[in-house]
């Protein structure tokens, strides 16, 4: 087949208001935070049998964490990201400047230009994965699966991703500091209730709404499960700093400022502390399986 353009018509990681630089963010995103959805990359990858015969393409890859285990399995992986940090960050961890040469046979890294993919991508891909369960917040998801699709071998799985129900998870109480925060600035009048987000905050998966998306993106869907995805940190600083990491709470931050988004963020993370200052939320996410 002919590969035709994948665009990332959204930023999976909005710019951040926050005086910290974009680079330590992103460190803190690959260091912190990245890690706590390894066990959701681990249950994918082993149902669908990853392994050398795999030609993955990872939409919003972030710093690459999930890339390299599937690397490591023995997959080519193709990944792009919006956020030029963070991309740096998996290409630094996929294409070592000492490297080789085999590994950057089987891995490339590219940003969300236009036909970056297209022009690339050589075979076509056989699995597509949208992990990160904050990209639905905002932009045409559905175009950029459906162009995604478009790349792939018909009958290839895409893999998408996105938190369970909010009585499932434990971080969902400290999420909604974002959405409270950010909503006077933003003109959203609801309170966010695990059902859904506004202006980019934060959303937690409805029974459906991974299905719908599949469906208005012209796939088929073909199985789903659920993973067990806790949330853990060595004390609350590196909490404050791994959360803070993910983009969700920057509307926060410029509706009200930085110590003020740190501070509430600090007392919701409290009833999360144990005797030892480690900082524990159990969090449940589901993944969907469709088909090209």
């Amino acid at each position: 087949m002919t590969p035709t353009l994948v665009r990332q018509h959204h930023r999976l990681h909005p710019a951040s208001p926050s005086r910290q630089s974009a680079g330590a963010r992103a460190r803190d995103w690959a260091e912190i935070q990245e890690r706590m959805l390894v066990p959701l990359y681990e249950a994918v990858y082993a149902r669908l049998e990853v392994g050398t015969r795999t030609r993955l393409l990872g939409l919003g890859c972030g710093s690459g964490l999930a890339l390299l285990m599937a690397a490591a399995r023995g997959a080519f992986v193709t990944g792009t990201d919006a956020d030029p940090e963070r991309l740096a960050l998996a290409r630094e961890r996929l294409l070592p400047g000492d490297d080789d040469g085999s590994r950057r046979d089987r891995a490339r890294l590219l940003g969300s230009g236009p036909g970056e993919v297209a022009g690339r991508a050589g075979q076509a891909f056989n699995l597509v994965t949208a992990f990160d369960p904050h990209s639905y917040a905002a932009g045409d998801v559905a175009s950029v699966l459906a162009e995604a699709a478009a790349v792939a071998e018909r009958g290839s799985p895409v893999v998408l991703a996105g938190w369970g129900p909010a009585e499932r998870c434990a971080t969902s109480s400290v999420l909604r500091v974002a959405s409270r925060l950010a909503e006077p600035s933003s003109g959203a009048s609801q309170v966010l209730d695990g059902a859904g987000a506004a202006g980019g905050y934060w959303r937690l998966c409805g029974r459906d709404d991974l299905e719908e998306l599949a469906y208005e993106a012209g796939l088929r869907p073909d199985g789903s499960g659920r993973v067990a995805c806790p949330f853990g940190y060595a004390d609350v600083d590196s909490a404050v700093r791994g959360l803070m990491s993910t983009g969700l709470f920057d509307a926060a931050v410029a509706a009200t400022d930085e110590k003020q988004v740190d501070k509430e963020l600090t007392e919701a993370l409290h009833p999360h502390l144990r005797r030892d200052g480690t900082v524990w939320m159990p969090n449940v996410f589901r993944y969907l399986i469709a088909r090209v």
